[in-house]
């Protein structure tokens, strides 16, 4: 089968799903503001895929993220708003026009001039729909998870000269703001002073996401990173105490620390 085949046989189930008469109950109740968390998840699941190696469950997945955009595309095409087509149309569009260097007479460098004619093209592009925003910020989605912003205001910033030169500050910034976190907790009553450790902690991560920025660390990456590695010593824990007869909710902090210490060490050997 072609491409264009399948694609033709996702949109038609999909319109199938949404039929007024004969779709499907769960389907229907559905519009994009319920869709969008699943649309948001699926994207995650694309990248645990990558991170596994399994390109299997990439194929599998990446075919999720597909019916969200099928989806989504089905809803606004019921509203007269656009359909699939026109999607498919504008980003080929967009990448044609931010691609001049390949579909035009414009001559590039390397990849960081690439990267600079394609923010000044979004910039153009904002401006010709009537945008008045000229700050370095422009443009970045409040969409985006946190630390993804985080990451991305950054960057702007550094691009018009508002950065640390190198991550040695950025460490010193770190040590300060988690100082300033200890500080808070150290007033005693963590409720009461609720506000000012949201503010203290936000501050502190913050911070870690501009040094994984200077590292060149994805920062997402580098959280599911550290997921996977807790959940993968918590169970191997849970194994442990399983074989011994007992109940991790039956240990007690020191029992528990022992078992995870030693969940290491058998990772390292």
């Amino acid at each position: 089968m072609t491409p264009s085949v399948e694609l033709d046989r996702l949109l038609q189930i999909m319109a199938r799903l949404r039929d007024p008469a004969q779709g499907c109950p769960w389907d229907l109740q559905q519009d994009f503001a319920s869709i969008a968390p699943y649309t948001i998840e699926e994207a995650y699941e694309v990248a645990d895929a990558i991170d596994r190696g399994d390109l299997d469950d990439l194929k599998d997945e990446l075919g999720d993220l597909l019916l969200q955009v099928v989806f989504h595309a089905q809803m606004a095409s019921e509203q007269g708003a656009f359909a699939f087509a026109d999607v498919a149309r504008a980003i080929g569009d967009k990448m044609q026009r931010r691609h001049p260097h390949i579909f035009a007479d414009v001559q590039v460098e390397d990849a960081d001039q690439v990267n600079l004619n394609w923010e000044a093209i979004k910039r153009a592009e904002r401006a010709a729909k009537g945008d008045t925003d000229t700050s370095a910020l422009a443009g970045i989605s409040r969409g985006l998870p946190e630390w993804q912003r985080a990451v991305k205001l950054q960057a702007r910033a550094a691009r018009v000269g508002f950065d640390w030169p190198d991550p040695q500050p950025v460490l010193d910034k770190v040590r300060e703001e988690l100082d300033e976190v200890a500080a808070e907790f150290a007033h005693g009553d963590v409720q009461a002073n609720h506000a000012r450790l949201q503010e203290e902690l936000g501050d502190l991560l913050f911070v870690c996401a501009n040094l994984a920025r200077h590292a060149k660390v994805d920062v997402g990456a580098a959280l599911r990173q550290a997921n996977h590695k807790f959940e993968r010593r918590f169970r191997a824990m849970e194994a442990q105490a399983a074989a011994a007869g007992q109940r991790m909710d039956a240990l007690d902090l020191d029992a528990q620390e022992r078992l995870w210490q030693q969940a290491k060490r058998d990772e390292a050997t």
